[in-house]
């Protein structure tokens, strides 16, 4: 018994595209089990800090990580420096959960401040934002420097907190941008950016500008003095339609 046709091999050619559309030859999406849960990791993710050890982490210069580990936690030991991935990614999704310290001490940028940066430039910003005013590019979930989120999702001091972040990096030829990275940003399960064009790399004080670098780099968590917390850290590779 002969196996039923699958799609068409009539119908117009797709733009830019070497399919039809309904090909029948187009392939099948790869399966990926889920998790139980929106936190945890599909079959297909790349565990970064699996709540026992940093061996996936550098820390400054290359050197080790002298962040704490402690009950499945990371925190920041202030004063020790950014930490960075091993592992180099271009365009992935990323699952970050993070706490600031249950104690407030501070205001402004002074109070739970961290950040996670999208190969090692692009930065999304963790701050403790509940009751606490701060300049919008800079409070917590913003772009940094760039674009405030559209709300602000933030829990209570010291309540657990998740980013999930879907990053689309730069492409370069040379020295010339020919696409820009775009960000989508979920904070709490309430989306704060949509597919935004960022308008380059993050700094203090000054405009962003994109400067030509690798196709791949490190996922970055900043020490910024306060003993920020970590944990359930996994990211996906995302390739492209037809990879």
């Amino acid at each position: 018994m002969s196996k039923p046709s699958i799609g068409y091999n009539d119908t117009p050619m797709l733009p830019n595209s070497k399919w039809r559309v309904h090909d029948g030859k187009r392939p099948q999406p790869r399966r990926v089990i889920p998790g139980n849960n929106p936190s945890q990791p599909p079959s297909d993710a790349i565990i970064l800090f699996n709540g026992e050890d940093t061996s996936k982490w550098v820390g400054r210069d290359g050197g080790p990580v002298r962040w704490k580990v402690e009950n499945g936690v990371l925190i920041v030991k202030p004063g020790t420096g950014d930490i960075q991935t091993k592992q180099h990614f271009g365009d992935c999704q990323l699952h970050i959960e993070w706490a600031a310290p249950a104690e407030v001490k501070g205001e402004g940028q002074g109070r739970g401040n961290s950040g996670v940066f999208l190969m090692g430039r692009y930065e999304i910003q963790i701050l403790d934002g509940y009751n606490n005013v701060t300049y919008a590019d800079g409070t917590t979930a913003a772009i940094y420097g760039q674009y405030p989120p559209l709300v602000n999702a933030c829990r209570k001091p010291g309540e657990w907190q998740t980013y999930d972040i879907f990053f689309v990096a730069p492409r370069f030829k040379g020295e010339k941008l020919i696409s820009p990275a775009y960000v989508t940003v979920v904070h709490n399960g309430v989306l704060v950016h949509h597919h935004v064009e960022l308008l380059g790399q993050t700094g203090h004080r000054i405009l962003p500008s994109y400067k030509p670098h690798p196709p791949k780099g490190p996922i970055k968590l900043q020490d910024h003095g306060d003993p920020v917390r970590f944990r359930n850290i996994w990211i996906r590779e995302l390739k492209g339609y037809d990879e």
